[in-house]
């Protein structure tokens, strides 16, 4: 915690001096701003803004870590980044044994190869049960940027013949632009090794060119795709894992099923009885928590397996709860759930709305409540995030393809915005008795439009809906469009999330290039869900204004046209915006290195390695560290500690428990007693270095003259990877790993306290490679 200088004693408190020693005295006031936590009493209680006095000749007191050198104290700087670490953790984890992870990650491995076989497009399997990702090279434009998978990103240029030195025959190349020069390479290398260069951003275009006569930088910018790839799979791994050791009873098969689901009123599609079955199963048959999600286009039936679902668990005498984006769906699945469930008086059906839509935070923080609950998905363009995880195989998913017998496409206009092409589109739905959405993505316009379509319908009812408006104007307007009074609403994209009005049939999208691909695509669902053709029309201001990223979303959209390409389009959508968090809300900024397509094939290469990525701890009390190193502590230091020999106790006991217990220490130490003397920050190092070595499944670590050696259990690939992440080439470059000892040559054999301070400096850049690594 944060200790602060300050310039005058608080006199509204007592202040203490206390003497310790007769020497020339320095004095100066330490404001601690942190409650402190010691076994050990001190002289007088600590709390908030309490003023004190400490003595500081022998030793310094750097009082702000804001305010510390980083090369002045390495022990704040590896503290700062354990904390960071902890932060990005669920709390909730908890740890394996090793025989009971072997399991388990056996489970994982398995359900990584469904989610492997659920990816869809048109990548050619490869030998090793993983995908390509690979750019046919007759695809590219001029000017296109691609990846080369061992010199970096250039500038695609085009395809020629040309004749080989060695051989009399012309031969195809394919000719890339980098920073430094021109590449040619054969057609059939180019087709083994070049990646498509895309962003998940807005600008397509990379930072810079890759040099051809200098692959070092290329080679780094891969190495933190690989690390960051590595700690995305260990947080996907340790989640799985956390649910798979959840337990709850199966839910009891219900004898009133049968009589439940002869309510549903049409024949099931094949997709649709699958996705019952799996559900089913989930529920009936599993004793982990289900989390599966069901991917189906709009007006295909998802519902419905929800409703089956609710019935599953309710008949056992349990509660469900279906939330919903907008207080419109959660209106219109009240509805819906009160009549089907309507025969069966003993069920209670509630509902509970505000303005808000849900997004990732509000939905984790309800599956946060209980660690057991079962969650089912719906959704038609699953947002990158969600698709992300399905696709990985660590979330359960069932696609439902088929559409419903009458079910026929939407015809999708898209066009520049014209005052008569609106007129037209609307007077043609009103012509054959049906209703109108008109769209636009901000509140600010809507009356605007509305004095437009008022002069130009003088007799047809218009209406107005947006989610600031008081619940109950919102609802009687929603409901007077639902029964036909209202012909035309004139709305934002509170509309976009499963309304169901048969009699819609024209929707126009204003402004389209301000929403997302998958707004679009939920939009453009409200139509067509009855026997009439349905139009979208979807308008922009000026094509030459639109940015590339939205001529791509359009262009993906206009592509996307046959019923039942929700989920395609979701990974469409996943290509142009990125992933999102797999985790948080933080964008992965790490694609950014590689482009996403080689970001994807180096993620399922490593998924499909994941048990060859692990490190695996010894305790603390196996660890022997024989550097003859015993720093004496100053008497003075010694005096004002009062009771050192405990406190000494205290650290080793959090050292021997875990690093985040002997950071605290750390910290509380350093918030009473001010910054450490020399012998006392060594003494603490040792500590340090002890648990790091533990962590990292180093036994032993000793020093024979210039030589430095650590006896490990690590694999050379985890070594490999390990050492790739460090950031000091000094160390990386003095370590090799030779069977099962690391041994690092030194230029010069070291003063016993400097030699420790080198290998506190070394293992913290090893141990701050863990959370790419399973620990088990």
């Amino acid at each position: 915690m944060a200790c602060s200088l300050l310039p005058v004693p608080d006199i509204s408190r007592p202040l203490v001096l206390k003497k310790l020693s007769s020497s020339p005295k320095l004095w100066t006031l330490l404001g601690l701003r942190c409650p402190c936590h010691f076994k050990t009493k001190p002289s007088l209680s600590l709390s908030l803004s309490l003023t004190k006095a400490v003595y500081t000749q022998n030793f310094s007191l750097p009082l702000s870590r804001d305010k510390m050198e980083p090369d002045q104290d390495p022990i704040s700087l590896l503290n700062e980044r354990i904390r960071r670490d902890y932060n990005k953790r669920d709390a909730s984890r908890t740890v394996m044994d090793s025989k009971e992870a072997e399991k388990y990650i056996q489970l994982v491995k398995e359900q990584q190869q469904r989610g492997l076989q659920k990816l869809k497009g048109d990548r050619q399997p490869k030998k090793n049960g993983g995908f390509s990702y690979k750019v046919d090279p007759y695809s590219l434009r001029s000017g296109d940027y691609v990846v080369h998978k061992k010199v970096g990103v250039g500038r695609f240029v085009g395809i020629k013949f040309d004749v080989p030195k060695d051989s009399p025959n012309p031969v195809e190349y394919v000719f890339i632009e980098y920073a430094d020069g021109m590449a040619k390479l054969p057609l059939t290398q180019a087709s083994r090794l070049l990646y498509r260069y895309n962003l998940p951003n807005e600008t397509k275009r990379p930072r810079t060119l890759s040099k051809l006569n200098d692959t070092t930088v290329w080679e780094r910018r891969k190495t933190k795709g690989k690390v960051a790839i590595q700690k995305m799979v260990v947080d996907l791994m340790e989640l799985y894992l956390h649910r798979l050791k959840q337990r709850r009873p199966p839910y009891p098969k219900s004898p009133s099923m049968a009589e439940f689901e002869a309510q549903f009123p049409f024949e099931p599609t094949p997709d649709q009885k699958q996705a019952f079955i799996d559900v089913g199963k989930d529920l009936t048959e599993r004793e982990t928590p289900m989390d599966r999600l069901i991917c189906g286009d709009v007006g295909f039936g998802k519902t419905e397996v929800a409703l089956r679902a609710i019935f599953c668990v309710v008949s056992a005498g349990k509660q469900a709860m279906v939330l919903a984006p907008t207080i419109v769906l959660a209106k219109q699945h009240f509805e819906v759930i009160s009549e089907r469930f309507s025969m069966y008086p003993e069920t209670k059906v509630g509902l509970m709305s505000r303005f808000q839509r849900f997004g990732v935070k509000q939905k984790e923080k309800i599956a946060s409540f209980k660690t057991s609950v079962d969650v089912l998905t719906l959704s038609a363009t699953p947002i990158p995030r969600t698709l992300y995880l399905a696709l990985t195989g660590f979330r359960d998913a069932s696609l439902i393809s088929t559409p419903p017998p009458e079910r026929v496409p939407i015809k999708t206009h898209l066009s520049a915005y014209s005052k008569e092409n609106v007129i037209s589109a609307i007077k043609y739905e009103l012509d054959r008795g049906g209703q109108v959405f008109y769209v636009l993505p901000r509140i600010k316009g809507l009356e605007e439009v509305m004095e437009f379509l008022e002069q130009s319908f003088p007799t047809v009812e218009i209406a107005i809906a947006h989610g600031k408006q008081y619940s109950r104007q919102l609802e009687e307007t929603m409901e007077k469009f639902a029964q036909g009074e209202i012909k035309i609403l004139i709305c934002t994209n509170i509309v976009e999330s499963g309304l169901d009005i048969q009699n819609a049939n024209t929707i126009i999208v204003q402004e389209v290039q301000q929403f997302g691909l998958a707004q679009l695509y939920q939009l453009r669902g409200r139509v067509g869900r009855a026997y009439k053709e349905a139009h979208a029309h979807l308008f922009y201001p000026d094509k030459s204004l639109l940015t590339d990223q939205a001529l791509e979303r359009l262009a993906a959209l206009e592509e996307c046209r046959e019923l039942g390409q929700g989920f395609q389009l979701a990974e469409r959508d996943m290509g142009i915006r990125g992933f999102g968090t797999i985790f948080g809300e933080q964008q992965t900024g790490d694609v950014g290195n590689v482009g996403i397509d080689l970001f994807f094939e180096m993620l399922f290469e490593s998924l499909s390695k994941v048990e060859e990525h692990r490190v695996i701890s010894v305790p603390y009390q196996s660890v022997r560290v024989d550097i003859n190193i015993n720093p004496h502590l100053p008497s003075e230091y010694i005096n004002y500690l009062e009771n050192p020999m405990e406190i000494i106790n205290e650290a080793e006991k959090a050292a021997e428990k875990e690093i985040w217990s002997l950071m605290q220490f750390t910290e509380n130490l350093r918030c009473q007693y001010g910054k450490e003397p020399y012998s006392m920050e060594l003494l603490l190092k040792k500590l340090y270095v002890r648990r790091m070595a533990a962590d990292l499944g180093i036994k032993r670590i000793y020093a024979s003259g210039k030589m430095v050696g650590m006896k490990t259990n690590m694999t050379k690939l985890v070594f490999k990877l390990i050492t790739e992440s460090m950031v000091s080439d000094v160390h990386r470059n003095s370590l090799v790993l030779e069977d099962d000892l690391i041994k690092a040559e030194l230029l010069l054999e070291l003063p016993r306290d400097q030699l420790l301070n080198w290998i506190f400096q070394c293992l913290a850049e090893l141990h701050a490679s863990l959370p790419a690594l399973i620990k088990y």
